[in-house]
């Protein structure tokens, strides 16, 4: 079992920008000082109601910070990029992590960010997939040619290759039931998303095992799955910190239309109590370890990527939740 922490870094407007970062930054310490293994990042644009950070700059200085900690972007709205940047910029940051990249990446689901980049939705998947073709094949050191309205190649070349041959492993996010299928085709490693149920994934891990089975996709070298926990001394002190900003969270993922891409359309308008359920981690640590059993034993999560922060939140309640997990959840995973 490996254990990263992700680091949203999404704040209120307003937000001191510098104390902000320098909060994600105690959070990373404490992880990787508490024998985490991995640190993730997340992308939105125009994130209406929040502010949040792009990833790019951002990983590059958690990188600083990670020591041996594998660095990730999860994810990297692939359809929206010129596919010679991202195969530039994310070999750059493999070579800045010592090889320690994980490449995540998915369609994402706000027409805001499709419309302010000039992106018809009805292209998304045909870019997604060229993009993701391109990118591959300039990491491995090919000569490339490419003839897309977005990107001409004509027998181009990267100069700076990613440490990892042929290049970073790459997840691929996915949440309706085409796109589980459709990260079994093309990347064989589906980062499951952490606004599902239980229940929901068990469904679609059969689904996802099926397609690629059906198109020869090998067994993934590693299972990861993003959760929200938030961990305190008892059951009702996790309930007491974490309730409001979790609930405030999903809000705001409501109004930009999260739910509305989920299976069977499973809404976030929602009393807490009815959304937590199968979907949140939050209480004691005996609590945290029961709730992640599951996702171990049942359905082979090995990487399990864990939030324990949300916009508004003291980040010394999450550093306390961290150091809990850190303490008592992590270990007993582990065995």
């Amino acid at each position: 079992m490996r254990f990263g922490i992700f680091l949203t870094n999404q704040q209120p407007i307003g937000a001191d920008q510098r104390q902000a970062l320098e909060d994600q930054l105690s959070l990373l310490r404490a992880a990787r000082d508490g024998g985490w293994d991995s640190v993730f990042a997340g992308q939105h644009y125009l994130s209406e109601g929040l502010t949040h950070i792009q990833p790019l700059p951002y990983l590059a200085r958690l990188a600083a910070e990670a020591g041996e900690l594998r660095v990730g972007i999860g994810i990297l709205l692939l359809a929206l990029q010129n596919p010679v940047e991202v195969a530039e910029n994310y070999a750059a940051l493999d070579v800045i992590t010592g090889g320690r990249l994980i490449f995540g990446v998915g369609l994402g689901y706000r027409e805001v960010e499709y419309a302010a980049l000039g992106v018809p939705p009805e292209d998304k998947v045909r870019r997604f997939e060229s993009n993701l073709d391109v990118v591959r094949r300039l990491w491995a050191g090919d000569t490339v040619g490419a003839d897309l309205p977005w990107c001409r190649l004509d027998g181009a070349r990267l100069g700076v290759l990613p440490v990892q041959r042929p290049g970073p492993p790459v997840w691929m996010a996915a949440n309706s039931d085409g796109a589980v299928r459709r990260a079994a085709r093309l990347t064989g490693t589906w980062m499951i998303n952490p606004h599902a149920t239980l229940g929901t994934v068990r469904r679609q891990a059969e689904l996802f095992r099926a397609e690629a089975a059906a198109h020869g996709v090998p067994e993934p070298a590693e299972r990861p799955a993003m959760r929200e926990i938030f961990c305190a001394e008892t059951r009702e002190r996790a309930v007491e910190l974490a309730g409001p900003y979790l609930s405030g969270k999903y809000r705001t993922y409501a109004r930009w239309g999260q739910d509305r891409v989920m299976p069977d359309r499973e809404s976030f308008e929602m009393p807490y109590d009815q959304l937590a359920e199968q979907r949140f981690v939050v209480g004691s640590p005996e609590d945290c370890v029961r709730a992640l059993l599951p996702w171990r034993d049942e359905l082979g999560v090995d990487h399990l990527l864990l939030r324990t922060h949300w916009a508004g939140m003291p980040v010394e309640h999450s550093l306390n939740s961290v150091r809990l997990l850190s303490e008592a959840v992590l270990p007993a995973l582990r065995t």
